[in-house]
């Protein structure tokens, strides 16, 4: 794929940008990893400063950073506003709170027959994030704000219809304060991560991207024992019991699902709906994913706007299609619309079963997945028998379903009564084909982070 912004409006390439040649990659590296062995001698007083900096910068710079986003993947004016605002809060949340994650942990020295003994947690050095375009800042800070806080230094290989995010954000940092080539972006294309990863500068990596992606970047890794986190696919079930509060259960689960045009690992997709209350919540789902207006994504009225890149809309209707010729139901949707633009209507679909391909993969875009079940046992069964594991949600007022639902329910985020969603407060990951590791709170600083055991004696 070409290194480009190209409109998701019109079709038309805005902008094409350069691959970096072999010499200067080789160069951005030797410049990272120089950089590396001073930044780690940064106090995390200093560091939180910077981010400070950073997230000043970005908030004054945020109706031009979302006409950005919003011209290079596509999404909501709107959508791409409060992107940026999560990006601020993330910035000041490790700045504030980043001296605490990083404090040494103090063990029982007599325990183990010292005069004192703790754990002291250290930068390991250069990390590569391999990221994707549907959320182009969040994405990225949700890695480099704990990394740079911890001590680390970033490159970042982005998405290639991303390039001026991915150019902005090494601007902000630097600009921002943060010593030169601690943050860098690498205009490469995919078939380069290899290089990038095996190269001996680079410690380890982080990617957020489809379950093929995750194991090629997993198996490289693993063959030069390199640690790496991964943020991989999701098709997050949704389920809602008798006792949920329909006209909430259904708003949340029209924006769990149209959130973003549909594009996010983390929305909803597969709708499992107690039998009692099924004709109800469909009714009402389907006309208020009817009332959403689809068009120009930089409009105020517009709720979803284009998907992302042509293959992508190819790929979401492949899906409805496949699952049509097998027999589901379409209750609405399912047909792109005429005009320019890589547009697909919301989409709501009954009837799936284990011989469509929407029923064992993750669509991305507005399509909705609805089951009637027959009990909480019922959908959770359902969930859990898919590949992936990394959200879920529950709609339900009965304590006992909850605690069955926490216990039970094989993801690595369970919400109830509310939207899925990241905040840096808490960890974000998944299992199974999710992937593994874990995103912001401490647990994702900690992620790139040397734990050291530290043990002197008596006589020391």
């Amino acid at each position: 794929m070409a290194i480009a912004t190209t409109s998701p409006v019109t079709g038309e390439v805005l902008r094409k940008f350069d691959e970096l040649t072999l010499e200067e990659l080789d160069e951005k590296l030797a410049r990272a990893a120089a950089a590396a062995t001073s930044y780690r001698l940064t106090s995390v007083e200093q560091r939180a400063g910077w981010l400070r900096r950073a997230a000043e910068r970005l908030e004054q710079e945020a109706q031009s950073v979302s006409r950005m986003i919003t011209t290079e993947m596509g999404k909501t004016l709107r959508a791409a506003e409060q992107e940026v605002a999560k990006c601020v809060h993330g910035l000041r949340f490790y700045a504030d709170q980043g001296p605490a994650f990083l404090r040494d942990v103090s063990g029982d020295a007599g325990r183990v027959g010292a005069k004192r003994t703790f754990v002291t947690y250290q930068p390991i050095g250069v990390v590569l994030a391999v990221m994707p375009w549907n959320l182009p800042l969040w994405q990225v800070m949700r890695f480099a704000a704990p990394a740079l806080t911890a001590g680390n230094v970033g490159v970042l290989k982005h998405a290639s219809n991303v390039p001026q995010c991915a150019l902005y954000l090494e601007e902000l940092f630097r600009g921002a304060g943060f010593p030169d080539d601690v943050f860098q972006t690498l205009l490469i294309s995919s078939g380069r991560v290899e290089q990038v990863l095996r190269d001996p500068r680079v410690a380890a990596a982080t990617l957020t991207g489809s379950e093929p992606a995750g194991r090629s970047v997993g198996a490289i890794a693993g063959d030069v024992t390199k640690k790496v986190v991964l943020e991989l696919g999701g098709s997050d079930p949704f389920i809602v019991m008798p006792s949920a509060n329909m006209e909430r259960a259904t708003d949340v689960a029209v924006k769990a699902r149209c959130l973003n045009n549909g594009q996010s690992c983390i929305n909803g997709k597969r709708f499992f709906v107690h039998q009692d209350i099924g004709d109800a919540f469909i009714e009402m789902f389907v006309a208020k994913m009817g009332a959403l207006v689809v068009g120009d994504p930089m409009a105020e009225n517009t709720d979803v706007g284009p998907l992302a890149t042509e293959s992508g809309r190819r790929d979401v209707e492949s899906y409805v299609e496949d699952a049509v010729s097998k027999g589901a139901t379409v209750l609405l949707g399912g047909e792109r619309p005429d005009g320019p633009g890589w547009y697909y209507p919301p989409t709501v679909v009954t009837g799936v079963t284990p011989e469509m391909r929407m029923f064992h993969e993750e669509v991305f875009g507005p399509v909705a997945q609805v089951w009637t079940v027959s009990s909480l046992e019922d959908a959770l069964r359902e969930a859990n028998g898919h590949p992936y594991g990394l959200g879920s949600n529950l709609w339900s007022e009965d304590e006992a379903e909850r605690e069955l639902f926490v216990r039970d329910v094989q993801s690595g985020m369970a919400f109830i009564n509310g939207n899925t969603t990241s905040f840096p407060e808490i960890p974000f990951g998944g299992i199974k084909g999710s992937g593994y590791g874990r995103e912001l709170s401490d647990l994702g600083m900690r992620e790139f982070m040397n734990a050291k055991t530290v043990w002197i004696g008596a006589d020391g």
